[in-house]
């Protein structure tokens, strides 16, 4: 990896962590953090599957150990991340990008997170319990990642970055 990219990266895990901590919806038992969705997209169109993965990671780890994220950060964001990912090298669509996301986190994620959080947190709940929050969390982070992202891609420091 380049100096630039992981510059980059730093960024926008610096971005997420920032954002959490002054922009979050409350959706009954989890809170929803849009910024870290929107740094999913941003990442799946401007630097690919590792690097949005290692983000999503890094970013849920420090706001796990930081208090303003549970441990159902990390399903929410990676999967998020590395279904956005996917979609945006597959398609090169940046709108697919978002729509991976919302798929990734909104509904694999969700799905995940009843097992995950039986295990980890000796809790169960039924499927449908954390879709909502997780469903307008990545939304919302999906709109306003792919604009960002659209936008960035015009630029003379992004173009050409890949």
């Amino acid at each position: 990896m380049s100096v630039r990219k992981l510059t980059i990266m730093a960024l926008l895990v610096a971005i997420a962590i920032a954002g959490s901590t002054f922009v979050s919806i409350p959706t009954g038992i989890a809170r929803a953090y849009p910024i870290q969705h929107a740094i999913n997209v941003i990442g799946a169109i401007l630097l690919g599957p590792i690097p949005t993965v290692i983000i999503a990671l890094v970013t849920s780890i420090i706001r796990i150990l930081t208090g303003t994220g549970s441990l159902l950060a990390i399903p929410g964001s990676v999967i998020g991340a590395f279904c956005a990912a996917l979609a945006y090298k597959y398609s090169g669509m940046p709108w697919l990008a978002g729509v991976g996301e919302i798929v990734g986190t909104g509904i694999i994620a969700s799905l995940i997170a009843v097992p995950y959080v039986y295990i980890l947190m000796g809790t169960s709940v039924a499927a449908m319990f954390f879709m909502p929050a997780f469903l307008t969390s990545s939304i919302i982070g999906a709109i306003f990642g792919v604009a960002i992202a659209s936008s960035l891609r015009k630029t003379a420091l992004i173009k050409n970055f890949r």
